[in-house]
């Protein structure tokens, strides 16, 4: 794997819909989601790209490998 995909807030929050996550919560940037107690926050802050380490953390949260995440989200 190369480069980790630097992309926005925006685009990580339609990934946990498209992969059976319910959106709990909207409380201000934050989106809050759920999938059978696996538990993630997606900040959304304009058209900034997420921090590595913020994405990072959701991958960690949602149990996916980098790797796994980039495979899911281009296809």
């Amino acid at each position: 794997m190369g480069k980790l995909p630097r992309i926005t807030g925006d685009e990580v929050v339609r990934f946990p819909a498209q992969q059976g996550f319910t959106l709990l919560r909207v409380r201000g940037s934050h989106h809050f989601f759920d999938r059978d107690g696996m538990h993630t926050t997606v900040p959304v802050h304009g058209n900034e790209p997420l921090k590595i380490g913020t994405l990072r953390s959701i991958w960690r949260d949602i149990q996916l490998s980098p790797a796994e995440f980039e495979k899911l989200l281009n296809s």
